[in-house]
């Protein structure tokens, strides 16, 4: 689907609800399968949340999680410790060329049967369960920290709990302590003290129940939109102060392109203000599926920016740093990319009437569309979205009427 986006004019405002954040209802529901008394509220309905919850429900010896990622991580580490299943892990061709060597290795370390079913260090996988009893492991910390989310996610379950060693400088931070805090909330014994982390075993929990929080990826969309608009105003729940989702840095980082954040009970107001438009620079190495969104609204706005700690996205849906130099050339802009960081200079011309292609990427699709705010703009296979916004569409359109 080619979705053709054009803009008159009119005020940028609305009031979106959110749905919960793809990052915690995943968290979630591996512990639900290990802890029952765990109740969940406000799921994501995203794909990548389906594509789990579909998984966790079967009882088939074949799983397919499509494109999603963060479910092959985090499945791979729960069906190595459920002992009786053996199951073959896939998913979509891309997620068949994005490596997974780096968790493998650490849960054969634990005992665990895994095979490569294709190509060496990627899916399918086939997992035969079995219980676990090492306690100690040691995972490079600065390639995807959703490797040691797998891991903290199945420990409590193990009868020993776990201890882990994070070996060199640690990546996504802020997504290592949300699993944290999730197992705090459900009174799991966690200690992270320089680069070991420790869980206690738990055989079960109290009864409780968990909001999930609205996810704030998917506000960096209108944060960009409000931040091109010359007046834009966006009401968007359900949103906390103290959110444990690390994308919540969105509040500082707008701030640069005049867009403030005020909290209202469950809402955040975003609010464009005139402001002196100056270069970024920024590490994102704690936030780095803002990139696209941060870099596209520099474009669109005509100021330089110098993004870093990006090493992660080469390994995403697409390798998102080439993906973003491509589609941003076409647009007219002057960037430069390493295997870790984004350069864009500054531009006082967008090319108009383009076909941004999203290689299957829902961030790709969604960052751009803000860019219709100053030239119309077509976005290739826009049905992506759904991988993480379903209703992304119909609540963009609203906005920009």
């Amino acid at each position: 689907m080619i979705k053709s986006l054009q803009y008159t004019s009119g005020n940028i405002h609305g009031n979106i609800a959110i749905s919960g954040s793809k990052s915690e209802s995943n968290r979630l529901l591996i512990l639900q399968k290990s802890f029952p008394n765990l109740k969940l509220e406000n799921l994501s309905d995203s794909d990548d949340t389906k594509h789990l919850q579909e998984a966790l429900a079967s009882q088939g010896n074949i799983i397919d999680i499509g494109h999603a990622g963060t479910a092959m991580r985090f499945l791979t580490a729960y069906f190595s410790a459920a002992p009786g299943r053996e199951i073959t892990l896939t998913g979509s061709h891309r997620m068949q060329n994005r490596p997974i060597k780096i968790l493998v290795e650490a849960m054969k370390n634990l005992g665990a049967d895994i095979e490569y079913l294709e190509k060496e260090g990627y899916p399918p996988l086939r997992i035969k369960g079995k219980k676990l009893t090492k306690n100690k492991v040691r995972i490079q910390g600065n390639v995807s920290s959703q490797y040691i989310s797998a891991l903290l996610l199945i420990a409590a379950s193990l009868e020993n709990g776990l201890e882990i060693e994070l070996l060199g400088k640690v990546t996504s931070v802020p997504y290592i302590k949300m699993t944290l805090s999730l197992l705090q909330s459900i009174e799991i014994e966690t200690n992270w003290t320089d680069n070991f982390i420790s869980i206690q075993a738990k055989n079960q929990t109290k009864e409780k129940t968990h909001t999930v929080e609205s996810d704030w990826s998917s506000a960096s969309y209108f944060y960009s939109l409000v931040a091109l608009s010359e007046n834009g105003k966006i009401t968007l729940s359900s949103f906390k102060k103290d959110s444990l989702q690390g994308d919540n840095s969105l509040i500082e980082t707008y701030k640069h392109f005049g867009v403030t954040t005020e909290f209202n009970k469950n809402e955040i107001i975003l609010t464009k203000e005139n402001i002196v438009l100056k270069p970024l620079t920024m590490n994102l190495v704690n936030s780095p599926d803002l990139a696209q969104t941060i870099a596209v609204t520099c474009f669109g706005l005509g100021i330089a920016c110098d993004l870093t700690g990006l090493h992660t996205l080469k390994i995403k849906e697409t390798d998102r740093l080439v993906a973003l130099k491509i589609e941003l050339e076409k647009l007219g802009a002057h960037i430069e990319i390493t295997n870790n960081s984004l350069h864009l200079k500054p531009s006082n011309k967008i090319n108009k009437n383009i076909t941004i292609d999203t290689y299957q990427d829902h961030r790709m699709a969604m960052a751009f569309a803000p860019l219709v705010l100053k030239v119309p703009i077509s976005i290739n296979e826009a049905e992506v979205v759904t991988k993480s916004f379903t209703s992304f569409w119909k609540d963009f359109d609203d906005i920009i009427g």
